[in-house]
């Protein structure tokens, strides 16, 4: 029965993902028709996008500083952020009448959405043991993909005006809410120890080794995927001229569909062949996708959509691995506040790359943007391998 209700949860987690997650690109989808209302500038635009992961950030530094998924019912604080996310959304297209009210809507989006992520990671993390928690948080990270595509997809299926596609991201999230609220359950695997306020446990994991080098992996990671995921319509459309309704398409099936299906072979990966090897081997792979980029840019369709869901697979197959690692070399009364300072810092990094990749592709074209990106998988890659190194010589001893 334990084993059945686990998968029942592993649906009900990764649901709430793909509906809550559904606000976080809604308004970069729409920023065509934006920038057409209210003659929003480049720059303005690029800050839609980034002012989500600031308010993200901010959102899990106070979640990870008071401890709350930790000291609080981690299913009750995902409800409650999915419900203050949803009202952020719905504020843009009812409240908002240019650009500075809506950044300021959507700082409030990622502040609540860093108690939904992270929380959902705990939550998946609770039903499963080691021996399948790499391919459980492969799944909830599929989820997250579907979710950040879905606004994409939304645009590309059918005629709705902007405001219509924000209303609808809301409305999707207040479901979110409403399931986790209802249905989710705590494993057994949480930890019952009634954990106490300890917000320095955020820095203090990063005096170990093995927390240390899973975050450096997952910084490396983060430092090339919402960036991509941010820019790739744009890369698209410089590269084939195509209109809004096929770039919408065309990022949905390369960041949704290919996502989900890299989340699934990299958690699959991770169970079989070790955390570090099977992120090692996605950080490789997207890093060559990025060097491949300009080659590839400007080729015929065949062509650039296999560049295209090649790294919209590698890019995010490897995130449900870091926090499998993390999981399981954090202290364990303190996991939801290790995963919520990797988030908080990695997301961090994006508004570094979110920003920096439209600078440079005014200077030197969308062909060469993504170059830029290249530095982080190689890192990561790096931390990964001596991270199974350290895993290989513990297994030795022990």
């Amino acid at each position: 029965m334990a084993s059945e209700n686990r998968y029942v949860q592993l649906g009900l987690i990764a649901a709430v993902q793909v509906l809550a997650m559904s606000m976080w690109f809604s308004a970069s989808a729409v920023v065509p028709a934006l920038r057409g209302a209210w003659d929003i500038s480049d720059m303005q635009a690029v800050w839609l996008t980034a002012s989500v992961q600031v308010g993200f950030v901010v959102g899990a530094v106070v979640s990870a500083a008071l401890n709350l998924p930790d000291r609080f019912p981690p299913q009750l604080v995902a409800a409650c952020s999915a419900l203050g996310a949803a009202a952020a959304t719905v504020s843009v297209p009812l409240f908002a009448d240019g650009f500075g009210p809506a950044v300021l809507c959507r700082l409030c989006t990622g502040f609540f959405l860093a108690g939904v992520y992270p929380v959902g990671m705990k939550l998946m993390a609770s039903w499963f043991g080691a021996a399948g928690r790499g391919l459980a948080l492969g799944v909830l990270i599929g989820a997250l993909t579907v979710g950040s595509a879905l606004p994409h997809l939304i645009k590309g299926l059918g005629s709705l005006p902007w405001q219509g596609v924000l209303v609808t991201a809301a409305a999707i999230g207040v479901g979110a809410a409403v399931l986790v609220a209802t249905l989710v359950r705590p494993g057994p695997h949480l930890s019952r120890g009634g954990a106490q306020h300890r917000p320095r446990y955020a820095l203090e994991m990063f005096r170990e080794r093995g927390p240390r080098l899973a975050n450096l992996g997952y910084f490396g990671h983060m430092w090339e995927l919402y960036a991509l995921w941010t820019w790739l319509p744009a890369f698209v459309t410089a590269s084939t001229a195509s209109g809004d309704a096929t770039v919408g398409l065309v990022s949905f099936v390369a960041i949704g569909i290919a996502g989900v299906v890299g989340c699934l072979l990299g958690g699959w990966g991770a169970d079989r062949f070790g955390r570090a090897p099977a992120a090692g081997v996605a950080l490789v792979v997207s890093g060559a996708c990025c060097l491949l980029s300009p080659l590839l840019f400007g080729a015929p369709w065949p062509l650039l959509m296999v560049l295209l869901v090649v790294w919209g697979a590698a890019v995010i197959a490897d995130s449900g691995v870091f926090s499998t690692a993390l999981s399981e070399v954090a202290d364990s009364r303190y996991i939801g506040t290790a995963l919520t300072a990797q988030t908080a810092i990695g997301f961090l990094l994006t508004v570094v790359t979110i920003n920096f990749v439209p600078v440079l592709a005014a200077l030197v074209g969308w062909r060469y943007a993504f170059l830029v990106l290249a530095p982080g998988p190689i890192l990561g890659a790096l931390a990964m391998r001596a991270l199974g190194g350290r895993t290989a010589r513990r297994a030795r001893t022990s």
